[in-house]
C-alpha cells in the first residue's frame, strides 16, 4: 500500500492519503488560476476513506487551506472523495501524471495541451 503524506507550507495542517489516486487533471479555471497565482492547477482525487488530516483548515467555496500561510491543500465534499493539491504533497510526484485536462479554453495560448482528454470545462 502507497501512502502520501502532504502539507500546507508552513507546516501547520498535514495529510495522508492511502493508495493509489482514483485520477489525476489539470484545471484551467478561472477559480484555479486565481487560487493558485498560476496558469493551471493539478490536482489528485483519492478515495475520502484512505484520507486523514491534522491542524486547522479553512474553507472558501470546498476549498480547504492553511489559515497561517494560506496554502491550499485539499478539497472536502460531502462524496466518497477527496481532491488534493498534488503540489502540496511532500515528495516529489514524479509518478502521478494527468489523465486529463479540463476549462482547456482557458488553457493559456502558449501552453501545449497533454496527450490525454480534453475537455473545453468540466469533466461529464
Amino acid at each position: 500500500m502507497i501512502i502520501r503524506s502532504g502539507s500546507c507550507l508552513c507546516g501547520n495542517v498535514r495529510y495522508s492519503v492511502k493508495d493509489a489516486p482514483v485520477r489525476i487533471g489539470l484545471c484551467h479555471c478561472a477559480d484555479c488560476r486565481k487560487e493558485s497565482g498560476s496558469s493551471f492547477v493539478t490536482f489528485g482525487i483519492w478515495p475520502r476513506h484512505g484520507f486523514e488530516s491534522t491542524g486547522e483548515v479553512k474553507y472558501f467555496h470546498g476549498r480547504g487551506f492553511c489559515p497561517e500561510c494560506g496554502s491550499r491543500v485539499f478539497n472536502e465534499s460531502d462524496g466518497d472523495e477527496i481532491e488534493i493539491r498534488v503540489g502540496s504533497l511532500d515528495m516529489a510526484p514524479t509518478d502521478l501524471e494527468p489523465v486529463y485536462e479540463i476549462w482547456v479554453k482557458r488553457r493559456e495560448n502558449w501552453l501545449s495541451p497533454l496527450a490525454v482528454p480534453q475537455f473545453e470545462e468540466d469533466r461529464n
